[in-house]
């Protein structure tokens, strides 16, 4: 999974984080939604945009762009799109760009004659290096999400324990909740690919990884190929292709079975045409 869909989807389930990340309020998310948008008769997608609900001058819509590699055209990119986005839709839109690195050595060297030297020395655009951040006991929830992307291998359990510990404490509201275990999840099998099953539920502080997202989604992923196919055989071929995947996590073959909706016989063929 790419980071910057990791981001994405923290920015849509918690979009007040974002706010937090850039020194503002938790509660600034309320004006805006976060979407994804498609410039039309261009080649341009913006990834990340707040927009805001209502028509106010005094609220601006804000870029987003995360970079986690070395990107010279990074620059040259985003202030396209974002002003070809001012063009389609409006040159008087008050706008701010806020580019969120992993660190500074990614980001681009400007020389002294760089045509954008200006507008990233200007206050319109913030510039975040995640491995600047500062995580203590007070820092918000949102903001130690994010800081899992970056942190070190021997660290995220111990993270992933105080946040959920604190969600449970502070968040009286299950939906929101399960929706943070989701979260974290997903960046968990992001950073730890290898992880098992058994350590994924002790991390999560879960009985059956079955009922999180990622089995969900093993589900998900093999019905929409079938859909795909357009007929039964491409459903099953949908589903024998998730049985390595959920294998590889530690579940039993009678597991894997009763998630995808397969006999033991037909786990049991997959493993041996392989």
């Amino acid at each position: 999974m790419k980071t910057d869909s990791i981001f994405y989807r923290i920015f849509k389930e918690l979009p007040g984080s974002f706010f937090e990340l850039i020194g503002l309020p938790e509660t600034e998310s309320n004006q805006y939604k976060f979407e994804s948008i498609e410039l039309k008769q261009t080649a341009f997608r913006v990834d990340g945009v707040f927009l805001p609900k209502t028509e106010n001058p005094k609220i601006p819509t804000y870029f987003t762009e995360v970079q986690f590699q070395k990107d010279d055209e990074l620059y040259g990119r985003l202030f396209s799109e974002l002003f070809l986005y001012l063009k389609l839709n409006g040159c008087n839109i008050p706008w701010r760009a806020v580019v969120i690195f992993r660190s500074s050595t990614v980001e681009p060297k400007l020389e002294y004659r760089d045509p954008y030297r200006p507008l990233l020395e200007c206050d319109f655009v913030t510039k975040i290096y995640l491995n600047e951040l500062k995580i203590t006991e007070t820092t918000p929830v949102g903001l130690k999400i994010i800081y899992l992307i970056i942190a070190k291998k021997k660290e995220i359990a111990d993270h992933v324990k105080t946040i959920i510990e604190e969600v449970k404490q502070k968040v009286n509201n299950q939906k929101i909740e399960q929706q943070v275990i989701n979260l974290i999840e997903t960046i968990v099998i992001y950073k730890l690919p290898l992880i098992s099953r058994k350590e994924l539920e002790t991390m999560l502080g879960i009985e059956d990884l079955r009922k999180t997202r990622f089995a969900q989604e093993m589900i998900a992923e093999g019905k929409l190929e079938g859909k795909l196919e357009g007929k039964l055989e491409g459903k099953l071929e949908g589903k024998l292709e998730a049985v390595p995947r959920l294998l590889g996590k530690g579940f039993s073959i009678e597991e894997t079975a009763q998630i995808l909706g397969l006999t033991v016989e037909q786990i049991h063929n997959s493993i041996n045409s392989h």
